[in-house]
């Protein structure tokens, strides 16, 4: 027995001066000796395990519990806790929720309880259970009521839309610590969000009434974009999509939310780019394109068999940036409609800017074919044929535009092109010209 007192001492010793060395192997070694030796000293098996979680490993984690419960008669509540921790770093949720309750049960320190509390809060909102991520965080206050606990709840409390509570818990953490972390960093969040609550709950009413109306949710997913609220204007896009999966409007805002979330993969699968034209200043996309992408949605559900709001509707879709599915709207309406001469166009210009210039060409050759009063066709048509080298066809393309309408663009184009196949002089003469309706260019 002296022998094994006298490991014991030298054997804490060791650990001692391993736990400041912060030597997390030999802890781990050290305290298995010990608790060899001694099986009841709860807190060198503790030990072991906090640097088995901090080390990361998990499954010999789980061999020092299941050591631990045989080697004592009376399991102690901290196995529960753990076990429950282990479970929530496998992600798997119903066996952590049912560990850390069971921990709970034996009435473990208020420090304790508070502390497993907010673990069950967090895996509630792992799992987006709101209700009862609401249910474990006031759990969590009555037994340590602090600032950063009632900022957590009145986050949750948004989620679930109830405002007047939310901001609630939010003044009570200002008045109970405004240095707090949390509070500094949540605050002015919540400042933002109550310039458009108004608004927001004039929604709510309508969308109460209306739950459906996959327009009310976008109206109000707006709004919750406006006010760099991502999360929540995600949750009603998502809404909407379910109810309209057509709804190109609720694609994009739906990206959009996603990519203000750093979902980038997710949105994706959407088809929505990162490349998703923004406002300047707002860094939103703006309040114009969703209303135009609203009504293209609403002509396309109610002429399914016309290829005009396909095309007005890819068109806006390239305006923002999103090729793929600008291109996949131009070929519908060509598919309804080959002679379309509109989506001709936009198919032309979603094909050049994802590099198939060759694809491209022949579209806006058909595009000036099927209305060659059209300037803007001719003009890409020429653009298209000079990035082919074709710089005689180009001129003329460009000389058609003209006809139509002067414009410096296809002016410039011209000029371009009569230089590199040598009639300076024309060049020169449209140069002229240019400096005419533009002065500020020499």
């Amino acid at each position: 027995m002296r022998a094994a007192s006298g490991d014991l001492s030298r054997l804490h010793t060791q650990l001692s001066k391993a736990e400041k060395a912060e030597d997390k192997a030999a802890i781990i070694e050290l305290s298995r000796r010990i608790v060899a030796l001694a099986p009841n000293e709860a807190g060198t098996w503790e030990t072991l395990l906090q640097t088995q979680f901090e080390a990361q490993d998990f499954d010999d984690a789980v061999k020092s519990l299941d050591a631990w419960q045989k080697a004592v008669k009376q399991p102690p509540a901290a196995i529960e806790d753990f076990r429950g921790d282990i479970f929530a770093q496998r992600k798997d949720y119903p066996n952590a929720e049912r560990h850390w309750l069971a921990f709970l049960a034996k009435k473990p320190s208020a420090a304790d309880a508070v502390n497993t509390y907010d673990k069950l809060a967090d895996l509630c909102a792992d799992q987006a259970r709101w209700t009862d991520n609401v249910a474990y965080r006031t759990k969590a206050i009555s037994a340590g009521d602090t600032a950063a606990r009632r900022v957590f709840r009145a986050c949750t409390l948004l989620r679930l839309h109830e405002w007047d509570a939310a901001y609630a818990d939010m003044a009570k953490a200002n008045k109970m610590d405004s240095t707090d972390a949390q509070v500094k960093q949540w605050l002015p969040q919540f400042e933002r969000l109550e310039r458009f609550l108004p608004e927001i709950k004039a929604l709510d009413v309508r969308i109460a009434t209306s739950p459906n109306d996959a327009g009310l949710l976008l109206d109000r997913a707006r709004l919750f974009t406006l006010a760099e609220r991502p999360l929540l204007a995600l949750d009603d896009c998502e809404h909407a999509m379910k109810l309209e999966p057509a709804s190109m409007r609720a694609r994009i805002q739906t990206g959009e939310a996603l990519l203000d979330v750093k979902r980038d993969e997710d949105a994706a699968k959407l088809q929505v780019s990162p490349a998703l034209a923004r406002t300047a200043g707002t860094r939103h996309v703006s309040e114009k394109a969703l209303q135009e992408l609203g009504d293209e949605d609403a002509s396309i559900r109610q002429s399914p068999g016309k290829s005009e709001p396909l095309a007005a509707r890819a068109k806006t879709l390239r305006e923002l940036r999103q090729l793929a599915l600008a291109l996949a709207d131009a070929r519908a309406a060509l598919a309804i409609d080959d002679k379309s001469a509109a989506a001709h166009f936009e198919a032309a210009q979603d094909l050049d800017a994802l590099d198939q210039s060759k694809e491209a060409l022949i579209h806006a050759v058909k595009a000036t074919e099927l209305n060659p009063n059209d300037g803007a066709a001719w003009y890409f048509r020429g653009v298209l044929e000079a990035k082919r080298a074709d710089f005689p066809a180009a001129i003329e393309s460009q000389t058609r535009s003209l006809k139509l309408g002067e414009t410096l663009d296809a002016l410039r184009a011209r000029e371009n092109c009569e230089r590199r196949i040598g009639q300076i002089d024309k060049a020169d003469a449209d140069l002229k010209r240019i400096r005419e309706l533009d002065p500020t260019k020499e």
